[in-house]
């Protein structure tokens, strides 16, 4: 059971407080969780929860804001997570993202929301779908008019009618022109590859996205044609486990509009898509550093959004870098970033130069990792593949499509 929740920004002031119980909790906690922050940066950010004298707290942060939720009671540590993750997902979603100037300027909207999502300190109601119907999402009319009337909420006078259905994540009564679905297949490689150009590890962790513009009570079945490449699947609630359990079938009603039916992870993937090789030599103060980027196995599908960036060492002081395709830029902080773009077919992209040492050093002697960003639309490199969409209870024959693509997530290679 959560007793509190706050919204931090990025300087540590508390924007929002929102009391979940009658035990309330006092406001000392976010300076007890600020000062713990400032003292231990690297250590605090990494861990979801965080025990302190009176309280343990679950914290994420969301574009430079903390969600804060505190408890003293035996609860799932997963449960007070993933609501915190909810909550920043439909605060973005309603408001168009996430800063402290947009949740300054619709805290009506936020207290609302939050009312509606916990009771007590459990959640409640936490589908878009629902609370779009309890709470209109702002605009430019419902401003104009909580100026002239000093009515300020968006509340709905009645309750939505899926609240008491079997399927509560899905509007009753849907109507659309046109039936339409699309399954989006999205991607993220983690690759981690040693001095020696030998792979480590490299897994890849995706998303099956579906955006659904369905009328009625529609009843879809995905398959695979491979689903035994995947592992630690995680569901979206409107899917039926044991079709999955028996058969790897996804069964399940959908949500109207776009979201995640299911994340899944493959590990031990083997072919990457590009190379990167770095090379650094360093004497008399003056380190000469040459990077080769080039396609390893070719996906089939061009490479795009290619930018390779690394950290200067605190001992460079200055840097002289060129490359024959792209763009080298180093930025105040000492990140250097080559932007590739699509890498040519006819040449491999090089960049070059040499780094200058402080005074009295003559080598260098910390190696920079090198991270690598990019962009294949068209095809998932987990060589996971969609067999076949079904939908039934339609009322008129509905249009289908599939997309897939995949990019870089933490992509390492170390020199």
């Amino acid at each position: 059971m959560l007793q509190c929740i706050f919204l931090l920004s990025d300087s540590g002031e508390v924007m929002l407080e929102k009391q979940l119980t009658g035990h309330r909790v006092d406001r000392s906690i976010c300076a007890w969780f600020w000062e713990q922050s400032i003292s231990q940066p690297d250590s605090l950010k990494i861990l979801p929860v965080i025990a302190s004298p009176t309280h343990y707290i679950f914290q994420i942060v969301r574009q430079g804001i903390t969600f804060l939720a505190c408890t003293q009671v035996e609860m799932p540590p997963l449960m007070g997570i993933e609501f915190l993750c909810r909550v920043a997902d439909i605060l973005s979603d309603y408001l168009g993202g996430l800063n402290e100037d947009v949740i300054k300027d619709n805290f009506v909207i936020v207290y609302e929301l939050l009312d509606e999502m916990i009771d007590n300190g459990f959640p409640l109601t936490t589908e878009p779908n629902i609370l779009r119907d309890m709470i209109a999402p702002p605009n430019i009319v419902s401003k104009m008019l909580s100026v002239v009337t000093g009515n300020s909420s968006n509340m709905n006078d009645t309750l939505p009618g899926a609240t008491s259905s079997c399927v509560p994540w899905r509007t009753t009564q849907l109507k659309h022109t046109n039936n339409d679905v699309y399954v989006n297949l999205v991607e993220e490689m983690d690759t981690i590859i040693n001095s020696d150009g030998v792979l480590v590890k490299c897994e890849i962790f995706g998303v099956v996205e579906v955006n659904s513009h369905l009328s009625g009570i529609p009843d879809l079945t995905l398959t695979f044609a491979n689903p035994s490449i995947l592992n630690d699947v995680q569901f979206h609630p409107c899917v039926r486990f044991r079709p999955w359990e028996s058969q790897q079938i996804l069964s399940f009603v959908p949500p109207d509009g776009l979201f995640k039916l299911m994340n899944y992870r493959v590990k031990k993937i083997r072919n990457i898509p590009i190379y990167v090789k770095p090379q650094l030599s360093s004497e008399s103060g003056t380190c000469r550093v040459s990077v080769m980027v080039g396609i390893r196995n070719d996906p089939g599908k061009a490479i795009e959004s290619v930018v390779v960036q690394f950290q200067l060492p605190p001992c460079v002081s200055s840097a002289n870098l060129t490359a024959n395709h792209g763009t080298v830029n180093i930025l105040a902080d000492k990140t250097c970033s080559w932007s590739i773009g699509r890498i040519p077919k006819d040449k491999a992209p090089q960049m070059s130069g040499t780094l200058v040492l402080e005074e009295g050093l003559e080598q260098l002697h910390v190696k920079p990792i090198f991270q690598v960003g990019f962009k294949i639309m068209g095809v998932a490199l987990s060589g996971l593949k969609l067999n076949k969409l079904d939908l039934k209870n339609l009322p008129t024959p509905a249009h289908k499509g599939f997309r897939a693509q995949t990019e870089a997530g933490e992509y390492e290679v170390r020199s």
